[in-house]
């Protein structure tokens, strides 16, 4: 009987003790972390809801646009004989880049909704000159008797065909051209409009250019293709994101909008002016600006949720040194009872956020 008391007395010891209320603790701050992380996955799923509403929304109006060209691209004839002596005719390409590309972009910002998410879009109207050189048959070592002229034509890389907006009006050597959809090769250019033009073995340059009305969403980005290109922005948009290989060398922000100059020269980045066949990715080198929307509930709330574990540490260590210190003994129900206060605060955080959203003018 005596035995039976001293263990009863042992226990209730042992369940006062600091030492064991604090492994108490911590193993309720453990099991804490269950709900914690449903609060986080909770989070990511509505994030993953909005991504796929703005790409639908993108997919219908425009994708992110990446403006490429113009290039030069004319075909030749390459003669190669088999061990038999036969011979075979094999159409190949080579590629030239003009000496100066000016662009001037003016982007309309718009911003769509779609329930409680938005989608920010754009409508560019790209105004494109510059000058090609002559062709450089002797520094590409073709024969001239083997370059098919008739079959040469300039062409310019968009991203996503869906934004092209209007025809496109362009001109070469002071000629109208019809722009097409679709492109003879891709060794350069994998989607854009292309035209038939008439080039020779003259040595003289070849002044070009193009008007476009073009719809985008969040990004768009220009390619370096010339000797010096020169792109100027201007936009409504007061939160831009400039990215890309290079950063704009004058900029002007403010609530009204914002104001950009690039100018890169072909010394920047990693690619001829002309070269035969493929294996060139004028792509690796663009800029350009991004919408950037400042306002991202979702991974603001994660951002919050990940203090959780913090506020539940400390919120416990406080009513832990209050107890020892004040010998008052609170219960482990009370203590996962506040911790799941905390938990639910984070839930109701992410309500009222998309309430707000709710409520923004459409």
């Amino acid at each position: 009987m005596q035995t039976g008391d001293a263990i009863k007395e042992t226990t209730r010891r042992i369940s006062r003790s600091a030492t064991f209320k604090l492994i108490t603790i911590c193993a309720l701050i453990l099991l804490l972390l269950i709900p914690a992380s449903m609060v986080k996955s909770l989070i990511r799923e509505r994030d993953y809801r909005k991504q796929g509403v703005i790409n639908e929304i993108n997919h219908k109006w425009g994708e992110a646009q990446t403006l490429i060209g113009p290039v030069i691209t004319v075909p030749y004839l390459v003669y190669l004989e088999d061990k038999k002596g036969k011979t075979t005719t094999v159409t190949k390409y080579f590629h030239i880049l003009p000496d100066t590309v000016n662009i001037k972009s003016r982007i309309t910002p718009e911003v769509r909704y779609r329930g409680i998410y938005e989608a920010v879009l754009y409508n560019t109207i790209l105004s494109i000159d510059g000058r090609f050189p002559p062709v450089p048959v002797q520094e590409l070592r073709i024969d001239p008797a083997n370059i098919v002229w008739s079959g040469a034509f300039i062409s310019v890389g968009i991203t996503d065909m869906r934004g092209i907006k209007e025809s496109i009006h362009a001109t070469f050597d002071g000629r109208k051209l019809s722009m097409e959809p679709g492109l003879e090769t891709s060794e350069v250019i994998k989607s854009g409009v292309s035209a038939g033009i008439q080039v020779d073995a003259v040595r003289k340059p070849h002044p070009f250019h193009f008007d476009m009305n073009l719809n985008g969403s969040r990004q768009i980005h220009f390619s370096p293709v010339g000797k010096v290109t020169t792109v100027t922005a201007r936009s409504e948009w007061s939160d831009p994101s400039f990215d890309g290989a290079f950063l704009p060398m004058e900029r002007s922000v403010s609530d009204e909008g914002f104001t950009a100059k690039w100018k890169v020269l072909h010394l920047n980045r990693n690619y001829p002016q002309a070269w035969k066949g493929g294996g060139q990715e004028l792509d690796h080198s663009t800029f350009g600006v991004t919408l950037f929307s400042p306002v991202d509930v979702y991974q603001k709330s994660m951002r919050t949720a990940k203090y959780a574990l913090m506020f539940i540490v400390f919120t416990f260590m406080a009513f832990y040194v209050s107890e020892v210190l004040n010998k008052l003994r609170v219960h482990p129900v009370q203590y996962l009872l506040i911790g799941l206060g905390i938990i639910i605060f984070y839930s109701l955080l992410l309500s009222i956020s998309n309430n707000l959203i709710s409520e923004l003018p459409i």
